[in-house]
């Protein structure tokens, strides 16, 4: 039995929102189980891809927002781990 392991988090600058306070961390943990390593390492290759392409469009929208003098990609930090673990 093999796991796949998800942690994501993101955390939003104070001068990015209405709320004044400090930066906050906002994880999410999830945890899949398999029967195998290699559907396990699939499941990862795909929800990575998933994450990159997901990162290179919030990028592209905080670019835009910045040009408008909005927010920009300082203002949000996105990190993400994906792993596969023997159970």
């Amino acid at each position: 039995m093999w796991v796949l392991m998800y942690v994501f988090s993101y955390s939003v600058s104070p001068i990015a929102t209405s709320d004044r306070a400090e930066w906050r961390l906002l994880p999410t943990v999830v945890f899949q189980e398999f029967t195998s390593e290699d559907r396990c390492r699939s499941a990862k290759t795909k929800l990575e891809d998933s994450l990159r392409e997901a990162g290179t469009r919030l990028k592209s929208a905080l670019d835009e927002l910045q040009l408008v003098g909005k927010a920009g990609p300082r203002e949000i930090i996105v990190a993400y781990n994906v792993e596969c673990l023997p159970k």
